[in-house]
C-alpha cells in the first residue's frame, strides 16, 4: 500500500536515456539533484514502513498520517531549502516479511534519500542490514530497541523514541519515590521492547528484585495467565513494555479479576485516548491514576501541542487529536531540521553527518542527545499521570544513565520560527 501526503512525485528519468541527455540535466541542476537518490531541484522523496493494518494498527496507523499532515504544513511555506519533502508510506502490517518487501521497494523503485521513522522492533530490525548494505540513511527508527545505537556497525541508523532502558529506569525510579514499599513487576512484549523495560527496572531495584517478570507475544490476545501471576505475586506497581493494545487488555483483565495495581507504562503504550477507545466507557475508570513517560511535547499547555493541534485540523482531515498526533508532527520536525543542516545541496553524506553534529535541538522536554558515540537523542523522559480522564505532565522528570535514574528539570524546547526549521 503507497500513501503519499505530498505534491505528486515527479516522474522518474528513464533507466536508458542517452549520454547526451544525461549531460545536459547535469547541466541545468545541482550536484544533489543529479546524483543522489531522492533529491530533485524542487524535491526530496523519502518512505516508511507503517502498521497500517494488523495487530499494532489500532495503536500507531494514524502516526504516519500525523507526519505527512506536518510535511505538507511545510510544503505549504516552501519546504526546507526551496524543496518539497514527499512522504512515501507503505503498510507492512507489523509484519517483518512485509517489512522486508516494501522497504526493498521503497529503496529499489521509489529510490527514497532515506528511510524516515520506520516502526517496531521485529520490523525494522528484519531491513537492518540492508539498509545499511545498501547506505540508506535509516532515521529516527520508531522503536526504543538499543539495536539502533550501534554507530560502529550501524553508521547510518538512529533511533527516535527515548530508549526503553531510559523509560523503564525512569517508571521504576517514580515508583519508588512515590511509595518506597512499592512492589515492583513487569509485564512485556517478548523481543527488545519488554527486555529493554526489564533492564531498566532492574537497573533502579536491583538485578533479580523484579518480584516476577511476565511476557507475551502479539500472536496471542490473551494475558490472563501472565496478570495471574503478577496479582499472586503480590504485586503492586506492574511496569508495562507493552503497545496500546496489549496495555489496554492488561488493564482490563486485572480489572476484571478484581485487581487495581499501580500501572506504569512506556510511551509506546500508554496514549489515554487510545487506551480509553480500546476499553469503552465502562473500562475507561480503571485508567485513572495510570503513570506514564514521555520526550515529547504531548501536553495541552504545550506551544508546540497548540500548533500541532492546529496543523492536524487543517492538514489531516481533523481527525482526533492524540498521543500519536504530537509523536508523528515531533519526528516530521526532528527530520526537516535534519534536512535543513544537511545544507542546500543534501546529501546522504551530509543528513547522517547532520545528525551527529550535536547541533539539532529537536522539541521535546530536554535537548537532543545525538553524537558520533550516541545515536539516541532522548536520554530524559517526563512522568505523565490520568487524573480526572485528563493525561498530562507532572513536575517529575528523569535522566538516565549506567548509575540509574536521577530527577531533573525538564528543559522543553521553544517553539521558533512557527514550527519550521531554519535554513540560514
Amino acid at each position: 500500500m503507497r500513501t503519499t501526503r505530498s505534491t505528486a512525485r515527479s516522474t522518474a528519468l528513464a533507466a536508458t536515456m542517452g549520454l547526451a541527455a544525461a549531460t545536459a540535466l547535469s547541466a541545468c541542476s545541482t550536484p544533489a539533484a543529479a546524483e543522489v537518490p531522492g533529491v530533485t531541484d524542487d524535491k526530496v522523496v523519502i518512505g516508511t514502513h507503517q502498521p497500517l493494518t494488523g495487530p499494532a494498527a489500532a495503536g500507531f496507523a494514524s502516526i504516519s498520517a500525523a507526519t505527512a499532515a506536518y510535511f505538507e504544513y511545510v510544503n505549504g511555506q516552501g519546504g526546507i531549502h526551496g524543496r518539497e519533502i514527499e512522504y512515501i508510506v507503505k503498510d507492512d502490517g507489523y509484519n517483518p516479511a512485509n517489512t522486508q518487501t516494501v522497504v526493498r521497494e521503497l529503496v529499489q523503485e521509489d529510490e527514497v534519500f532515506a528511510i524516515v521513522n520506520g516502526l517496531g522492533t521485529p520490523t525494522h530490525s528484519s531491513v537492518l542490514d540492508y539498509l545499511d548494505q545498501n547506505g540508506v540513511p535509516d532515521l529516527f527508527v520508531a522503536s526504543g530497541s538499543l539495536t539502533w545505537n550501534q554507530p560502529d556497525k550501524y553508521p547510518n541508523t538512529f533511533g527516535f523514541n527515548a530508549d526503553y532502558v531510559t523509560e523503564g529506569a525512569a517508571l521504576a525510579q517514580h515508583a519508588l519515590d512515590t511509595d518506597p514499599d512499592a512492589v515492583v513487576c513487569v509485564l512485556g512484549q517478548d523481543d527488545d521492547f519488554g527486555e529493554g523495560i526489564l533492564q531498566g527496572v532492574e537497573l533502579v531495584v536491583g538485578e533479580g528484585e523484579v518480584a516476577t517478570n511476565q511476557t507475551y507475544s502479539t500472536a496471542d490476545q490473551d494475558v490472563t495467565a501472565q496478570l495471574g501471576a503478577m496479582k499472586e505475586a503480590g504485586c503492586t506497581h506492574n511496569v508495562l513494555g507493552t503497545i496500546n493494545g496489549f496495555t489496554a487488555l492488561a488493564v482490563g483483565t486485572a480489572a476484571q479479576m478484581e485487581w487495581f495495581p499501580k500501572w506504569h507504562v512506556s510511551s509506546s503504550g500508554s496514549d489515554y485516548p487510545t487506551l480509553a477507545e480500546y476499553l469503552g466507557e465502562e473500562g475507561t475508570p480503571a485508567l485513572e491514576g495510570l503513570v506514564s513517560v514521555n520526550y515529547l511535547p504531548n501536553s495541552p499547555s504545550s506551544e508546540w501541542y497548540e500548533l500541532f493541534s492546529q496543523i492536524n485540523e487543517e492538514y489531516n482531515d481533523g481527525a482526533p487529536y492524540t498521543g500519536n498526533t504530537t509523536f508523528g508532527m515531533s519526528v516530521g520536525y526532528q527530520f526537516a531540521e535534519a534536512l535543513a543542516a544537511a545544507g542546500e545541496n543534501p546529501t546522504r553524506e551530509s543528513i547522517v553527518a547532520a545528525v551527529e553534529s550535536g547541533d539539532l535541538g529537536g522539541n521535546g522536554i530536554a535537548p537532543l542527545t545525538y553524537s558520533a558515540d550516541d545515536h539516541f537523542g532522548h536520554r530524559t523522559v517526563r512522568i505523565a499521570v490520568v487524573a480526572d480522564g485528563v493525561q498530562d505532565f507532572t513536575d517529575s522528570a528523569y535522566e538516565v544513565s549506567d548509575a540509574g535514574a536521577t530527577a531533573v528539570e525538564p528543559e522543553q524546547a521553544p517553539l521558533e520560527n512557527e514550527g519550521i526549521p531554519a535554513t540560514e
